[in-house]
């Protein structure tokens, strides 16, 4: 056997989900998939279906009018399965079928994952099925109460299902053509679409550490610990910055005060993965759409349906300045010490997102007719797979299309996990150069 050779778990991973969004696209180029009967052409279908799977909710094509409800099933199923992993899906496939799970399947999960051992990976696979059909029941339930008012029983029942999948999974995909603006005084529906893709960002090593623990914070793993005080800081200084910004602006000047605070915080946190939004971008003033490019690139939470580079990793990097900034080398938080290797990984994975971000934008610059900020929103939601837009997608050209998908899938994967996948990575050589110094700063 040539180990030299072997395909790697980062490798099979980006096969795997370049697999599914093949299968997506063919299924999208059917037909069935749109009400003229002609299907999608390659290039949209291609689009469509990566940002499914990559659980982005950019779209090419009004999902609403554009698909029919096979159309629709379709993109509902690539988010599922690009929202809790492929590998995931598999697992509880081969389980169901009573197949056994090999070693090497156990390997790739773990590696889906994100997690650092095998032991109960199979039980940890099956929970966050449980978890993400739960909390989507649930909020189907909830939005199809309040559609009801608008719209007949089985419809109600039809967007609710739709909606709550795509908002737990951070899809963002809606079937009303201008995402939740009908609906911005409606304070049940924001707050159960927030709330539904806050629980998704935090991720599925999160949500059961809370019921693990019951809720007791000092229980909490370091990780969920993390994640719950850096989300809830991002949460807040989001909400707080968008409002003092656009509090008299045209964009929230209709509302009444508690509208406007509620309208900030949804924008707040839709922009950290989320993908709906409930305010028109273009009415948005260059310093609020600069503050959501950051807060996009930020993203959700590690082993989450959301994007970017993630919270921990922005803690990671901020803990290590201040304490550099301190005199100290180590980095430490809730009493424990972080390892150097995962403070290494961490500055790696922001040089790496910071170079696709800077190269795909660089190439759209070439390939379309926009200004800066427009391509940078582009580029940094379908980074982050966030699929908020300022009204450019359906107007890119191919090649701006097949960039933006590009950005989504590398995006999805992880930087990481993208460019090891790239690359052949070998054992290093048994020696270690000596050290010498250079000018920093």
């Amino acid at each position: 056997m040539n180990v030299g050779r072997a395909i790697s778990p980062a490798q099979i991973l980006v096969v795997g989900f370049i697999s599914v969004i093949l299968l997506g696209t063919l299924l999208l180029m059917l037909p069935l998939a749109t009400p003229d009967g002609q299907g999608l052409s390659f290039i949209d279908a291609l689009f469509m279906a990566t940002s499914a799977v990559c659980v982005t909710g950019l779209v090419v094509v009004n999902v609403g009018d554009g698909l029919t409800e096979f159309g629709h099933v379709v993109l509902l199923v690539l988010l599922q399965i690009g929202g809790i992993g492929f590998m995931t899906v598999a697992t509880m496939m081969a389980i169901l079928l009573g197949k056994r799970i090999s070693i090497k399947d156990r390997m790739l999960l773990k590696e889906a994952l994100n997690q650092n051992s095998l032991e109960g990976i199979v039980r940890l696979s099956i929970g966050i099925v449980v978890v993400a059909f739960g909390i989507e029941a649930v909020g189907a339930l909830i939005l199809a109460i309040e559609f009801l008012p608008y719209m007949s029983w089985k419809d109600a029942v039809y967007y609710g299902i739709f909606h709550s999948i795509s908002a737990f999974n951070n899809g963002g995909f809606d079937l009303f053509g201008n995402s939740l603006i009908n609906f911005r005084d409606n304070y049940t529906i924001q707050l159960t679409i927030a709330i539904l893709y806050i629980l998704g960002g935090f991720g599925y090593i999160v949500l059961l550490n809370f019921g693990q623990t019951r809720f007791d914070f000092q229980k909490f793993s370091l990780h969920s610990k993390l994640v719950v005080v850096t989300s809830a800081i991002l949460l807040l200084v989001s909400m707080i910055v968008i409002a003092l910004i656009e509090f008299s602006r045209p964009s929230l000047a209709e509302l009444d005060w508690h509208t406007r605070i509620l309208n900030s915080f949804f924008l707040g946190a839709t922009a950290r993965s989320g993908g709906f939004t409930t305010i028109d971008l273009a009415t948005l003033s260059s310093a609020t759409l600069y503050f959501v490019i950051l807060m996009m690139f930020i993203g959700g939470s590690p082993g989450s349906t959301a994007g970017g580079i993630k919270t921990t990793t922005v803690a990671v990097a901020a803990l290590l300045v201040y304490h550099v900034i301190r005199g100290r080398n180590e980095v430490s938080v809730f009493y424990r010490t972080i390892s150097t290797d995962f403070v290494i990984k961490s500055f790696v994975l922001i040089m790496l997102a910071v170079t696709t971000v800077m190269v795909s934008t660089f190439i759209l610059t070439i390939t379309e007719q926009a200004d800066f900020l427009v391509l940078l929103f582009e580029s940094v939601s379908a980074f982050a797979t966030v699929g908020l837009s300022m009204g450019i997608t359906a107007d890119l050209t191919a090649e701006g299309k097949f960039v933006v998908a590009l950005t989504m899938f590398a995006g999805r994967v992880g930087p990481l996990t993208f460019f090891f996948a790239l690359s052949q990575r070998t054992a290093k050589p048994g020696y270690r150069y000596p050290e010498d110094r250079i000018i920093i700063g």
